[in-house]
């Protein structure tokens, strides 16, 4: 077993790049080089399986720790003031606003996933999660009035978030806050992998915050095992094993289990529709993604869990989405997946 996949919905931090590596030897010709450390407020680990000889441990960790830290304190981050987003949600409307092609490229895609999804995938919800108690802003738990929603969802809006690639700018129409937390995690994930790739890496498995990147075959050619963990606020229990059939795989999560609150007997889950403003109310716990992209996998997760299991597999199924859904029962749960999904689910006697 190799690790849990998680979505703890954890927003974008200023804890900076903190990395160690480690070497485990499996064999008298095969290692591992093991880094695992701390960004983007949360954790992250990976493996790397027989690196190129010209670089050591020591250099492979300084130029992830490099990347860690840019990506997350120079451009992403909502709470390091001089950030390009954070810079961005201070400029004045209607301003265009050159950026990197990093920022560039998650705002397009998440725009992508917000139209396909019909705005269940909202990179400004922000004033609505912080309204019901579970943003960085957010004072109490406690729900909120008719009123206080409806002022707040006048701040919610992606459509009022231009982009101009000619140009390489941002542009907000309204007053409006954008918050990348529900994608940008698996975009870094991405330009690591993409480290990893261009000096020649042929095998590793990557972890940040629960969302991975996994390539080729662990050491004595076995396939990378990640596994679906069951959607209880408990110590993790292992629910279902995927086995990535040495292929080159993107994996995300989400889901409602880890933060919520409840009052006068009703639960309410930090998933927040931005076309109502509120939380979800449905039976679907959890969902995982399989896709070529992390950060797409990220966004889509997010999405469908808003969603919910019918019109989330409706939509999976018309685009060939490769998805894991895990629906509550009256005393258990239930797993549905999509066709393109079940192949990476682990049988007996499998590899």
């Amino acid at each position: 077993m190799i690790g849990f996949l998680r979505s703890y919905g954890i927003s974008l931090g200023l804890v900076a790049a903190v990395v160690v590596f480690t070497l485990l030897f499996t064999g008298r010709d095969q290692e591992i080089l093991v880094l695992s450390g701390y960004t983007m407020g949360t954790s992250y680990r990976l493996q790397v399986v027989e690196r190129p000889g010209s670089l050591d441990g020591n250099r492979i960790q300084q130029d992830i720790g490099s990347l860690l830290n840019r990506l997350d304190r120079q451009v992403f981050s909502t709470y390091a003031e001089q950030s390009e987003l954070s810079r961005f949600n201070r400029a004045s409307i209607d301003q265009p606003v050159r950026v990197s092609r990093e920022l560039l490229e998650v705002v397009m895609l998440a725009r992508e996933v917000s139209d396909l999804t019909d705005g269940a995938f909202d990179v400004t919800v922000g004033p609505l999660v912080n309204l019901w108690g579970f943003g960085p802003d957010a004072s109490r738990d406690r729900v909120p009035s008719d009123q206080q929603i409806e002022a707040a969802r006048a701040q919610v809006g992606y459509q009022h978030l231009q982009v101009n690639p000619e140009q390489s700018s941002l542009l907000r129409d309204a007053d409006i806050y954008v918050d990348l937390s529900g994608i940008a995690k698996g975009y870094v994930v991405d330009q690591v992998a993409l480290y990893l790739d261009s000096i020649g890496v042929q095998s590793y498995f990557l972890e940040i915050g629960g969302e991975l990147k996994i390539k080729g075959l662990k050491p004595g050619g076995q396939y990378w095992v990640p596994a679906v963990e069951r959607p209880e606020d408990t110590a993790p229990q292992v629910y279902e094993i995927l086995n990535s059939q040495g292929e080159e795989l993107a994996i995300a999560g989400s889901g409602d289990y880890r933060n919520y609150f409840e009052e006068d007997g009703v639960r309410y889950s930090h998933e927040i529709d931005p076309r109502t403003g509120r939380p979800i109310a449905h039976r679907l716990a959890a969902v995982y993604v399989i896709d070529s992209q992390t950060a797409r996998a990220d966004a889509l997760a997010t999405a469908l869990m808003v969603l919910g299991y019918q019109a989330g597999m409706a939509l999976a199924e018309s685009e060939s989405l490769a998805v894991y859904f895990i629906v509550r029962t009256e005393n258990d749960f239930t797993a549905h997946y999509t066709e393109q999904f079940g192949r990476y689910i682990q049988h007996e006697g499998g590899n």
